[in-house]
């Protein structure tokens, strides 16, 4: 291991690929075939990142703070900080196994098990600015009334009064007890939306900026920041006192109302100024890593901007998807929970079911095949989300292959919540490269297809109108979700109607 103060420049070894830095350019990874730059002190591009890169060769690059980094014409320069380097780890997995040693050793505990198990419903989509109890109730009975199994339910953004007075909305929410005994009843778990937003015109601001709870610009005024909401003040998480505020308030939903958990948003670095005054100088990425430890209170918990952290029992979503395919959409899933996962994020969460972008939903006319493809691509993550409800937006048939991807994620959550025990004691992702289980056959640049631990090949169909793909075995005795047994390695075009999403066991 060796340590860098100054801006260093690696040459890439022969066949040497590289993967990390931010979830959302999964798309991008492995890095070492074209140019790409990012700089990691301000930008997450929307979603998790790490100070880590790591690559197939065995090599790593790791810092306590951001750094910036570009990979052009065979070489990799990596700047902006002290920085550690470390080589000899053999593979991706040896390597991945050293950091998170290292670097962010797993916590030992998991998030709550049921995220897991059964399919989550995000109400965002379906109510968006406009939840109510009735609402809420009528979608949690649709669940089980089209044969679904119940899981966690989330009410989103507005369940609420101004932006950090998380009491409930009398008028939205006349008996919010009431709506909880009956969604326990029902068999799900609640969890509510929060963010560390403060409206500057509320009783809650007028108490909470006296008391010096809240981040300071340059200035030393009350910081306030434009966000996709409006303008708000922010919560200075440097502070216990703000921590504990925060938690008092959630606690105490918890604690009236039976409310089981929490879907923390926001905490973008990009919403943090360098020259912040916080009660704890930190950069912008230090700031929104405070608001992911608020979390780890609660093992019912959920965030999609997150810095640092990993190894630590914190549901990791992907940032919102658009309802299209390619990049922007159905084709950014693989990629990204990849990237998760050999960030150290190993309890990762796809973005909802048809894309989770607001505007992108409400624009465009649903396409029921990426539908489908987006329930079925989710249904072997370590977890799977709905949010657009299937039964309103699509026909029997289409809505029947979606409650298909529900059941067989329901079957495998067993399985799959082992393997986030084995992650809690060991780091590893749930979710792996190809790369990752099998180093020697050159699978490095394969985002379509994944591993659900070890024995598991999971291959969903990412194109519009496909009816056929292509699937990439390993070495060993592979079962087929279609009974077939194949020896690999070997390479199959299978057929892949629309009610198949084909998966291969390792014997």
């Amino acid at each position: 291991m060796s340590t860098h103060d100054q801006t260093m420049k690696l040459e890439l070894l022969e066949g040497e690929y590289w993967w990390g830095g931010r979830t959302a350019d999964g798309m991008d990874m492995p890095y070492g075939r074209a140019l790409f730059a990012a700089d990691l002190n301000s930008n997450h591009n929307g979603n998790q990142a790490a100070p880590l890169l790591i690559s197939n060769k065995g090599r790593y690059i790791w810092s306590e703070a951001p750094f910036h980094f570009r990979l052009e014409e065979g070489s990799l320069t990596v700047g902006g900080g002290e920085v550690l380097t470390g080589e000899g780890y053999g593979s991706l997995k040896g390597v991945f196994q050293q950091v998170s040693r290292t670097c962010f050793p797993p916590d030992g505990g998991i998030p709550e098990e049921l995220l897991f198990t059964a399919p989550q419903y995000n109400l965002w989509i379906e109510l968006q600015y406009e939840p109510t109890q009735e609402k809420v109730i009528d979608y949690a009975r649709s669940v089980l009334e089209h044969g679904m199994p119940p899981g966690v339910i989330m009410i989103d953004d507005n369940w609420h009064e101004p932006y950090g007075t998380w009491t409930f909305h009398s008028g939205r929410f006349p008996d919010p007890k009431g709506m909880l005994e009956e969604l326990h009843a029902m068999g799900f778990q609640v969890m509510l939306w929060v963010c560390p937003f403060i409206s500057p015109d509320s009783r809650t601001f007028r108490t909470v900026e006296p008391a010096g709870l809240l981040l300071k610009d340059n200035s030393g005024r009350t910081a306030i920041r434009k966000w996709w909401n409006g303008y708000s003040a922010v919560l200075d998480c440097t502070n216990p006192g703000a921590v504990k505020w925060i938690q008092d308030r959630l606690d105490d939903l918890q604690r009236d109302y039976g409310i089981d958990g929490f879907k923390l948003d926001a905490g973008d670095a990009e919403f943090y100024a360098e020259d912040d005054l916080g009660y704890t100088p930190a950069t912008p990425s230090g700031h929104s890593e405070a608001w992911a430890r608020v979390g780890l209170k609660y093992r019912l918990n959920e965030y999609r901007a997150c810095w640092k952290l990993a190894g630590q029992p914190l549901v990791q979503r992907l940032k919102d998807k658009g309802h299209q395919w390619g990049a922007g959409g159905l084709g950014a899933l693989i990629p990204d929970g990849l990237a998760q996962g050999l960030l150290g994020y190993a309890y990762t969460c796809p973005d909802m079911i048809g894309g989770g972008e607001i505007g992108s939903l409400t624009s465009a006319q649903i396409d029921p095949e990426l539908f489908v493809r987006y329930a079925q691509c989710s249904a072997l993550f370590p977890m799977m989300q709905f949010s657009a409800a299937p039964w309103r937006v699509l026909d029997e048939t289409h809505l029947g292959y979606c409650i298909e991807a529900a059941g067989l994620h329901a079957r495998f959550g067993p399985e799959i919540l082992e393997l986030a025990r084995h992650a809690s004691q060991t780091g590893e992702p749930i979710m792996r490269h190809m790369a990752y289980e099998f180093p020697e056959e050159g699978l490095e640049t394969i985002k379509d297809q994944f591993m659900l631990g070890s024995s598991t090949l999971v291959a969903p169909v990412v194109e519009k109108g496909c009816r056929e793909r292509q699937v990439v075995l390993p070495q060993g005795t592979w079962a087929g979700d279609d009974g077939s047994v194949v020896e690999g390695p070997a390479v199959l075009n299978i057929e892949v109607p629309l009610g198949r999403l084909p998966y291969y066991r390792k014997r």
